[in-house]
């Protein structure tokens, strides 16, 4: 099985605005050829032998919840196509600063979906302080795991709000929750992520690792980590299949090694048949 941890797509009515606005806070060779729209992503997938791809959603303010967790179950229930509801699994988002934070968490649980996503620069807290601890012990009591970005993130000031010592207090503080750690560590903190992170019992998606980190260094921490707590990630569609899987390939890791981190543990971690 072949599954990419880590996508993005929006729904058609916003798709065209959303990825013009982001696009405008980011430079120009950080573009994408994509258009951020779901049919796009299924395409991609599918021309590319992946069998699933994680949606990952960000609420950026506390009225989001309820249109994502909407096109979350429009997906899921096959309202957008036969080859979206068997291969995208949508994570709906939550506000931190959301005043029923935690009836919409339990309300993500109850319907089914299998985690959150959080992004702390767009949702602007910091990870380990004391609101999104919290927000990590409701998921974790409701059965759900929590994707993170983690590092730095191109479209912001370059300020510490969720590198790999964050997040490591975040793994400490809150006991049994399972964190999806993106970006490898940490983007453009993968130093730090080496010396903190990895060969910890942490769960690391390597999105937006591959073309930025050191090929040296990648390599090195794709060979040192736990085989079962690594998963191949894109950040779709700001990143290119037609890119990465070859330089992956180029790191000659072993099959077992590949194979996992391609699709088994994701298989295993979602509870996929």
């Amino acid at each position: 099985m072949k599954i990419d941890m880590h996508s993005h797509a929006f729904a058609e009515s916003i798709a065209e605005r959303a990825m013009a606005s982001l696009k405008a806070n980011i430079p120009p060779d950080f573009h994408t050829p994509y258009d951020g729209r779901l049919p796009s992503l299924v395409r991609e997938l599918k021309s590319h032998g992946f069998d699933h791809a994680v949606l990952c959603q960000i609420a950026t303010k506390p009225t989001q919840f309820k249109p994502i967790l909407d096109w979350s179950r429009a997906i899921r229930d096959g309202q957008l196509g036969e080859d979206a509801a068997r291969m995208i699994l949508p994570l709906p988002s939550v506000h931190p600063a959301d005043p029923n934070l935690e009836a919409h968490v339990r309300e993500i649980a109850r319907e089914g979906f299998k985690g959150i996503k959080l992004h702390p620069y767009y949702q602007g807290f910091v990870l380990d302080d004391p609101v999104p601890l919290d927000l990590f012990r409701m998921a974790r009591d409701n059965g759900l795991f929590v994707e993170i970005h983690a590092g730095f993130d191109i479209g912001f000031p370059f300020e510490d709000v969720c590198g790999p010592r964050r997040t490591m207090r975040v793994v400490e503080s809150v006991p049994g929750l399972r964190l999806m750690i993106s970006h490898f560590g940490g983007w453009r903190a993968w130093d730090e992520a080496d010396k903190v992170l990895i060969g910890a019992p942490v769960d690391l998606e390597i999105s937006m690792s591959i073309g930025w980190c050191a090929t040296a260094l990648l390599r090195s921490m794709l060979l040192r980590h736990p085989a079962d707590r690594l998963y191949f990630g894109s950040d779709w569609p700001w990143s290119e299949y037609d890119k990465t899987l070859p330089f992956l390939d180029s790191l000659d890791l072993p099959a077992d090694r590949q194979a996992a981190l391609m699709g088994g543990n994701a298989a295993r971690f979602l509870g996929l048949p």
